[in-house]
């Protein structure tokens, strides 16, 4: 899986401000988007995702994951409500111009909720994907249940959700390299603070949303980079180490991410870090 998942990529060009959201937001979509592949795969292939699904993607983010789910001939609708950087490049991805070869039909990107992508004339969704993971941070799962459960109406009936998740922290060899945030930014733990994967979080929220868990799965999703400079880049668009730079700075941030990869760090100068990731399906009621 290596090519697929290790590229080399150009910096960008010339100084960049504190936190520039456009340069984070295309280092999401180049470098890291691509490294949970393996796990909308996994999934699509479950749940036989084709012609006939009608997908809603919750955090949708750049697009990739809807991207994947179109190219099977399901029709796809995206929400975003944190980043209008990535879903501009969503936009890019799936919405061309309409006489471009790459447009597709059967397709929307709505930048709110997803109460903001329902409408009289828009059939019920078959299914519905939530693949940002939860698991790592300090409430990072607060939010996530309002979300699915203003979603669960625009649904069919027993319609399946999925909800993914980080696996146990001795099968994500990412889980050091998170640490190494929640230490630079003990001043504000709490909410943003890394913490260890809980085996049924992802249940909980489910169950939370008034929805019914009916299956589960692993998924391995190695995190691969060209050099330490694109692995700090990708891990850095993921916004994990936010809370991080806002208590030291990006320049500090970056020093010591870099540090703590060194272990994961091959002969060729490649970085490879294996990781787990856990996918829970539920059913609307």
């Amino acid at each position: 899986m290596t090519p697929t998942l290790v590229r080399h990529y150009l910096p960008h060009a010339g100084p960049a401000p504190r936190v520039d959201l456009g340069a984070r937001a295309r280092d999401w979509s180049e470098i890291q988007e691509r490294m949970l592949v393996p796990l909308y795969e996994a999934v699509y292939e479950r749940l036989e995702v084709g012609p006939g699904t009608r997908l809603l993607g919750l955090g949708c983010g750049s697009g990739l994951a809807l991207l994947m789910a179109a190219s099977r001939g399901a029709s796809v609708t995206g929400v975003e409500r944190s980043s209008p950087e990535r879903l501009a490049l969503a936009r890019e991805r799936l919405l061309p111009a309409p006489w471009s070869p790459r447009a597709r039909a059967h397709t929307r990107l709505v930048y709110g909720s997803s109460r903001d992508a329902a409408d009289a004339e828009t059939p019920a969704y078959t299914l519905v994907t939530a693949f940002e993971p939860i698991g790592c941070l300090a409430g990072d799962a607060e939010g996530l249940g309002e979300l699915l459960a203003s979603a669960t109406p625009s649904t069919e009936h027993g319609a399946p959700v999925v909800l993914a998740g980080w696996g146990p922290p001795e099968r994500c060899a990412t889980s050091s390299v998170l640490r190494v945030a929640a230490r630079m930014a003990d001043p504000l733990r709490g909410a943003g603070s890394w913490r260890p994967a809980l085996r049924d979080d992802l249940e909980e929220v489910a169950q939370r949303a008034g929805l019914r868990p009916d299956g589960s799965g692993r998924v391995s999703c190695p995190f691969g980079y060209a050099d330490v400079e694109s692995a700090v880049r990708g891990l850095l668009s993921t916004g994990l180490f936010d809370a991080a730079i806002t208590t030291t700075d990006q320049v500090q941030v970056e020093k010591e991410l870099a540090e703590a990869l060194h272990p994961y760090r091959r002969q060729d100068g490649t970085v490879w870090m294996p990781n787990v990731f856990r996918y829970v399906i539920a059913r609307t009621t």
